[in-house]
Parts: structure tokens; C-alpha cells; sequence
């Protein structure tokens, strides 16, 4: 595969060879080259204003209409919008030369107040209605680029018929569990690829999926299921949770937790429970063991006979601050762990799934996702699509301000050189051209409310991009100041 230009890494700023339309959306079949052209205006116009309502990100009238235009055309779907943009995902993954993870979950997306949409089913407590939105994002490791979305999949959640036999449920294409499988059918069978997946994809059914998927797997465990022990090991059959409990520690190391308020919902009770967890250096501990998952005693899926050959990894903490719960991670995987670097790989793996609830807060804070007030569904699952694509902007801008080269590499590599020295004149007094990814992304920062401090953390891409939005709105003063100049 081809691999993929540098200038692609952040692309909100124009570049001199493509913009972000052109880069994500110049291959969309949308059935005229003029939609495709006018998909690919739109797209930039988004990423230059991606927050607030449509007209708040549509400055310029013509731009809106031409918005509302496109997407009256029975051709813009969500597929045909999300095609491209997956297919440039799919080569990037391709050029990678380590490990890529790809990041299933599902969002909630509300739209509750759009009465006219007759396809949106129940979310949330029932009292509310939307789709769920089903992601999975790629994420080169260690680099953690978000290189862009494997696969979106938005279903309408279906009221379960009266008195339904397990073969029906297990019949019925509509039940949730299936978004698990449906997510990774796009993916090629490699083990550079590495599913990584919370605890509602622990289903017998999903876990053998994935062993004959030909790549590597990493699932927190919900369930404390029977297991028999393997390779030699004296343990006899037990549950799941409780060997992996007995098995000794491979290593420790020092972990910094920042607090925390967590809400757990344990599934004995269905009742919230509140954890309060304090900043403090916790020494964690990693077990393995390898594990055949038997099968279960009342078959709830599509799967086979043949009990599961896996390895489940135990991270915890041994000794918590005094009232705080202890952390344990209890994970699922394919991946052989015989020694403690095995084990570290499997534990940086998972850690990077907060990637992906980072990406659903930048599509519903970061580009207002659920603001669109179109009545047709139509119309709304394409601005969806279109919507995911230009999020993923949005957190490449953090991740980019945080790798190594970032303070000797050149912001104008990536950066337009026009927003690089408006930005450092507005941060120095004077157009500085040569300056660092790292100089940018600090003065962007502070443009958006960061005090840029040694021990104030990171900036995230919330601050980013408030940032972003303010250096675009300079940029539109700028731009318009010399248009008078030329009048006068």
C-alpha cells in the first residue's frame, strides 16, 4: 500500500497539496462529480468551524445551502459518505509497521426532540429515543495516532417479542450483541491488528469469532465463567476469575491514577454505585494464565461446540489508599503471555481504549453531533457520517502535540505557514515561521484557555480546540483585512 503523506497527520489547517475534504472524501461515488466537489467545500468548511449548530459552523450562507442541496440527493447516504474515509483507514493500517489497534464501542446518540424521524428506537432508560452509534477506530500503538474509523454502524434498538425462545433470540438480527461482529467484518485477518474491546463484548459467541478471526484480541471479562487451566499448570477446573486470582505475579511497576469519580452498575444489583478515588502512585501487579473457556450451560448465541483456548491477564492493586477500592483489570486474549513483556503489551493495549470514549465526547461536544435538526433520517445518518469523520481531527491535534519529535519537527510540515505565523504573532509579536510542532501546539493551547504551567498536565483536544476555533476566527479578521486593503 501507499503510504500515507505527513501532511495528512493534523489535517485541520490547509494544506498545500490536499485539504481535509479532498483527502477523506475525493472518492465518494455520490452519483455527479459536483456532489463529490461540493461533499469535499463542505467537509473543509466543517473542520475550519467544527463546534455549534450547522449555521454557527457554516459561516458563509452559500456554503449552508450548498449543504442542505447535497443532502437532499437520495445518493448521499451514510455509506456512501463513510466509504472513502474507510478505505484511506484501511490503507493507512495497511503502511503501519507495528501493532494497530482497533477500538470497538458503541455511543448513545439522542434525538429525542426530532419527532418527525419514525426509524429511531429507545435509548438510555427507555425514556428517550436515537440510535446507537457502534465505532471502530484504528489507533497505530505506541504512536496512538488515530489513524480513522474501521467501521460505523448505526442501529435502531428493538423491543425484544413477548415470550421469545432462545433459538428466535439467538435467530434475531436485530439484538445488540451482533454490532460486535458486525464491526470487525471490514477488517483483514492479521495478527498486526489488535481488537480491543470492553466488557460488553465478553459473549461466548463474540469471543469464538475472534479466535478464528486470524487477529489478536484484548476483552475485558464480564463473566466469571468455568475454566479449565492448561499448559502443565496444577490448578484443577474452577471459574474463571478465581484462578486467574491464584496464579503468581509476573512483575509489578508504579502506576500514577489521577481521582476519579466512577459510577459502576454490578450486575447483581443494577443499582449505581459511587466510587471515590484519590490521586495517588499505586504499585501494580500483572498474573497470567492460560485458560480453556468451557461452554456455556445455556447456549445464547451463534457459536459452536469447542470449548475456547485463551490466556486471561490479571493488572491489580494490591495495596489501595485507605477507603478507595482497589483497581483490577480481569482481560481475555488470543495473545500468548508466557512472560511479563508479553504481559505489558496485552495491559498498553487495553489502556488505549479510552481513546475511543475520548472520540465519542469529541462527536458530541467537540462537533455537536446530536445538534442537526433534520427530520429525515436520511439526511441525518449522512450528517453523521460526515460529522465522525472531521471529530477524528480533533484528537490527532493532542496526540501530535505529545510525541517525541514534536519540539524539532516544524509546525509548517503539517500547518499551513499562514496560521503558524499568525498564531506565534499573536503569541510572540512577530511571525515566527520556524516554529516547532510543539511551539504551535503550546501557543494553540493557550489561545484556548491553557496556562501552559510545567505542572499543569498536557492540554487536551478540548482546549485544542477551542484554541483551533479562535485561531480560525483570527485567521477570517485577517483575511479580511487584507481584502479591504486591496479595496482601498
Amino acid at each position: 500500500m501507499q503510504n500515507v503523506s505527513s501532511r495528512e497527520s493534523v489535517p485541520l489547517a490547509d494544506s498545500q497539496s490536499r485539504s481535509f475534504g479532498e483527502t477523506h472524501f475525493e472518492k465518494a461515488e455520490l452519483g455527479d462529480r459536483r456532489r463529490t466537489r461540493r461533499l469535499i467545500r463542505v467537509a473543509d468548511a466543517l473542520v475550519r468551524h467544527p463546534g455549534g449548530s450547522l449555521p454557527e459552523k457554516l459561516r458563509n450562507p452559500g456554503e449552508l445551502d450548498g449543504l442542505y442541496h447535497l443532502l437532499k440527493s437520495p445518493t448521499v447516504t451514510h455509506e456512501a459518505i463513510l466509504a472513502p474515509h474507510r478505505g484511506l483507514t484501511l490503507q493507512k493500517v495497511a503502511a503501519q509497521d507495528g501493532p494497530v489497534l482497533i477500538l470497538h464501542d458503541t455511543t448513545e446518540l439522542d434525538y429525542t426532540t426530532r419527532e418527525s424521524l419514525e426509524d429511531v428506537g429507545p435509548i438510555g432508560n427507555g425514556s428517550r429515543k436515537g440510535w446507537l452509534c457502534h465505532n471502530s477506530l484504528a489507533v497505530s500503538f505506541p504512536h496512538r495516532e488515530v489513524l480513522g474509523l474501521a467501521s460505523q454502524i448505526l442501529h435502531r434498538r428493538a423491543a425484544a417479542p413477548a415470550q421469545e425462545s432462545m433459538k428466535s433470540r439467538r435467530e434475531r438480527t436485530t439484538r445488540e450483541s451482533r454490532l460486535w461482529l458486525e464491526g470487525t467484518k471490514a477488517l483483514p485477518a492479521s495478527r498486526q491488528l489488535v481488537d480491543v474491546c470492553d466488557r460488553g463484548a465478553d459473549t461466548f459467541e463474540f469471543l469464538e469469532h475472534e479466535v478464528h478471526s486470524g487477529r489478536t484480541f484484548v476483552i475485558r471479562s464480564a463473566y466469571n465463567r468455568g475454566a479449565v487451566p492448561k499448559h502443565g499448570s496444577t490448578m484443577r477446573r474452577g471459574l474463571l476469575h478465581d484462578l486467574v486470582r491464584e496464579a503468581p505475579a509476573l512483575g509489578q511497576w508504579t502506576l500514577s491514577v489521577p481521582a476519579a469519580r466512577l459510577v459502576k452498575k454490578p450486575r447483581q444489583t443494577g443499582q449505581d454505585k459511587i466510587i471515590h478515588r484519590p490521586k495517588h502512585d499505586a504499585v501494580v501487579q500483572v498474573a497470567a494464565l492460560p485458560v480453556e473457556i468451557c461452554l456455556p450451560c445455556d447456549k445464547s448465541g451463534d457459536y459452536g461446540t469447542e470449548a475456547l483456548q485463551l490466556w486471561i491477564v490479571r493488572v491489580w492493586e494490591g495495596q489501595p489508599p485507605l477507603g478507595a477500592e482497589p483497581m483490577e483489570w480481569l482481560l481475555l486474549t488470543n495473545h500468548p503471555v508466557e512472560s511479563f513483556q508479553a504481559a505489558w503489551d496485552v495491559v498498553g493495549w487495553y489502556e488505549c481504549r479510552w481513546i475511543i470514549e475520548e472520540y465519542h465526547k469529541a462527536q458530541k461536544t467537540g462537533c455537536g453531533i446530536e445538534n442537526p435538526q433534520f427530520t429525515t433520517s436520511g439526511r441525518l445518518h449522512a450528517m453523521i457520517a460526515l460529522l465522525s469523520v472531521v471529530a477524528l481531527s480533533l484528537l490527532n491535534l493532542r496526540e501530535l502535540s505529545r510525541r517525541a519529535e514534536a519540539k524539532t519537527r516544524l509546525a509548517t510540515d503539517i500547518i499551513a505557514e499562514d496560521y503558524v505565523c499568525l498564531l506565534s504573532l499573536w503569541r510572540r509579536g512577530r511571525a515566527i515561521p520556524q516554529w516547532s510542532i510543539h511551539d504551535f501546539c503550546m501557543a494553540l493551547a493557550r489561545l484556548g484557555g491553557h496556562l501552559n504551567r510545567k505542572h499543569v498536565h498536557d492540554p487536551g483536544w478540548i482546549v485544542l480546540w477551542r484554541g483551533w476555533t479562535q485561531l480560525q476566527l483570527m485567521m477570517e479578521g485577517a483575511n479580511a483585512v487584507r481584502k479591504m486593503k486591496k479595496c482601498a
